[in-house]
């Protein structure tokens, strides 16, 4: 196998472009290869605006490749192994399944594992199954009729699925089993380009469909769904769990439970405290999002050009503030939409969405500033969703559960605006004015109006008065670890499986999902 890196093209090139300059490298025919070929990376360079060009890394097989290499001598012209993932799931039998607590990125590829290893898992969802989920999150954003139970945070999918389905991630995994999560999702329906694609991304209009299509094969292996199931106690004995409490009332045997259950499930992480599972309080972040014209984000990242069809530009921007504090963007959506994504009544909190186009006309992202245990006020491990419910009760009581807007240039002075500029707000759930710099602590807009400014000096147009910012955007991850063995992986509690986001372990769909597959390695080894 050979690969090729920095291999440069137009951005209008076509797949018999990409066969001919590889042709002409190597000195071969395209036929001696086209089979074989296949695109590892693909990234944009506009670094020399307007100059932009595709930059690839690919890879393929030809006949006499040692000859070859020697040919050629170019640098980038590479002999190469490929990593597949490889852990041996032989079918097991067990006569008590493991039960898998949550189904989003974690907990659906800790299932899917599972069910593949003979296992016949139990996967119960406080939630809605996606199809219903969806209905019931699309009557939200109509009339502000919260489900606790199934929403935008709950339910099948999790929180990712009303989400930009972004797939990047900085996890360093030697295994293969980034690779093997993106050949899963496409599998169930994701495009092939996610396989190769710089920064992929998937979007929450076929991320839906993948999620149900995974779902449906782990059924299919022998797996069970239970979905508006929650997990309500846990029966522990001689230091191990033997049994479940469901919905209160039901109880459920059990000997090995993975807990995949999210960043804001905060009545479970009371729970599973009292129960004397060890945790501990942990940084996170907090913020705004903002919304720029997506063409002010593409006019920074392209320049003026207009020939080529581009996509819808991102960006990625940090600053250390005079404060101490980072205040930097988090999970930016091109092309897309503010969301209301509250799971309790009388609390608003707000992420980003966007769709597999990503076509809308707006760019949005948060902007976070970190918090640690000292700023909580309290010793607590849980006082970190105390910190967060407090933003979260300002911000609905601002916008009487609406999401309280405000233009930039107000937001800097401190005032409730009158009417929108120059930007027009794209969001999924009812919005209202409101002065959102009320909700923080003044060193966290200090932060925000510092870094904004600064971010105005890298991308002209961000620190624009008729930006909008919108909050509160308190979920960006979870504030708990759930500690477990770094070998074992169980909890202090014998046959508890930390597992995700939720549990401290991840930071979005793809690192949680690598988190669920090596969280059933072990549970296999359980068995």
């Amino acid at each position: 196998m050979i690969r090729i890196n920095q291999l440069k093209l137009e951005p209008d090139h076509s797949e018999e472009d990409l066969q001919r300059c590889l042709a002409k490298l190597l000195g071969v025919k395209t036929s001696e290869f086209k089979d074989s070929l296949k695109i590892i990376r693909r990234s944009l360079d506009a670094r020399k605006k307007p100059d932009i060009k595709y930059v690839y890394s690919v890879e393929l097989s030809l006949p006499n490749e040692d000859k070859i290499l020697k040919r050629v001598h170019n640098s980038n012209v590479v002999k190469c192994e490929n990593t597949e993932y490889g852990f041996n799931f032989h079918k097991k039998e067990s006569n008590i399944p493991p039960v898998v607590t949550g189904s989003g990125p974690a907990g659906l590829f800790c299932a899917l594992m599972l069910a593949r290893a003979g296992l016949k898992p139990l996967v119960i969802e406080r939630g809605e199954a996606v199809e219903d989920r969806v209905k019931r999150v699309d009557t939200f954003f109509a009339t502000g009729e919260l489900n606790e139970e199934s929403n935008v945070q709950f339910g099948e999918g999790g929180a990712g699925t009303f989400s930009d389905g972004k797939l990047n991630t900085m996890v360093k995994d030697p295994y293969g089993r980034i690779k093997y999560v993106l050949e899963t999702f496409v599998r169930y329906g994701a495009k092939n380009e996610i396989l190769y694609v710089n920064k992929p991304h998937i979007g929450t209009d076929i991320l839906r469909n993948i999620v149900r299509n995974m779902r449906e094969e782990i059924v299919e292996l022998g797996g069970t769904f239970r979905f508006n199931t929650k997990l309500t106690d846990i029966v522990v004995r001689d230091n191990h769990i033997t049994h479940i409490i469901l919905n209160e009332t039901e109880k459920l045997e059990c000997n090995c439970l993975a807990l995949a259950i999210g960043h804001s499930a905060r009545d479970t992480f009371s729970m599973i405290r009292k129960k004397g599972i060890d945790m501990n309080a942990k940084a996170f972040a907090v913020g705004v999002r903002i919304e720029h014209p997506q063409e002010i984000i593409n006019a920074n990242a392209y320049g003026d050009v207009t020939k080529y069809h581009l996509p819808a530009a991102d960006y990625k921007v940090a600053h250390q503030c005079a404060n101490g504090r980072g205040v930097y963007s988090f999970c930016m959506c091109p092309g897309g939409y503010v969301v209301n994504a509250s799971s309790e009544k009388g609390r608003l909190a707000v992420n980003g969405m966007s769709y597999s186009g990503r076509d809308g006309k707006n760019a949005n992202s948060a902007l976070i500033v970190t918090v640690n245990p000292s700023d909580f006020g309290s010793d607590d491990i849980l006082a970190g969703i105390a910190f967060q419910r407090q933003l979260e009760e300002a911000a609905y009581s601002m916008g009487k559960g609406d999401i309280p807007i405000q233009r930039y240039e107000d937001f800097s002075a401190g005032r409730i605006s009158k009417e929108f500029g120059r930007v027009l707000p794209a969001s999924k759930g009812k919005n209202t004015f409101g002065n959102v710099r009320d909700i923080f602590p003044e060193y966290i807009n200090n932060a925000l109006l510092e870094g904004i400014e600064s971010f105005g000096r890298i991308i002209p147009g961000f620190s624009t008065g008729d930006a909008l910012i919108s909050g509160v955007e308190s979920r960006t991850s979870s504030p708990v670890r759930i500690l477990r063995n770094d070998n074992t992986f169980e909890s202090n509690i014998g046959g508890i499986y930390p597992c995700g986001e939720g549990a401290g372990y991840a930071g979005g769909i793809t690192s949680a999902a690598v988190d669920g597959i090596k969280t059933a390695e072990k549970i296999y080894q359980h068995f």
